[in-house]
């Protein structure tokens, strides 16, 4: 069971993690999510400069298990994709929260962080999921 939930960031349902670095947000896929997935053998991230609606696919990663798409939990403009771990996907298993990070949105609603869950909320989710 993954159980690794860092306390200071913000969880979506869909189990992306966001890191708020003042206009920024750093986004990720949680342990749990990496988890469930198994070992990741691709990731497809956007382009630097792509808009992003609340909740719009923004890439997909692909397991020796499935292909799962990634949503954004904040609208803004993608500034950076972590293009280095495209080559070195296992950093998202290892590292699901500092060198595994996806893209960094400059956020253009930080309101919307609001209806983000807390670490203690987004450990419910995952548990009635059974993981």
């Amino acid at each position: 069971m993954a159980n690794n939930i860092p306390a200071n960031l913000k969880y979506a349902k869909t189990h992306e993690w966001v890191r708020v670095e003042g206009d920024i947000a750093v986004i990720g896929i949680s342990d749990h999510a990496q988890d469930s997935l198994g070992d990741i053998v691709y990731l497809d991230l956007p382009e630097a400069g792509r808009i992003l609606a609340h909740g719009d696919t923004f890439g997909e990663v692909e397991s020796v298990k499935a292909v799962s798409e990634i949503y954004s939990p904040v609208s803004g403009e993608v500034v950076e994709s972590n293009t280095g771990i495209q080559d070195s996907t296992e950093i998202v298993n290892e590292q699901p929260y500092l060198g595994g990070w996806l893209i960094k949105v400059r956020m253009s609603d930080a309101s919307e962080l609001d209806s983000l869950l807390s670490a203690e909320q987004y450990a419910e989710v995952a548990e009635a999921e059974g993981h």
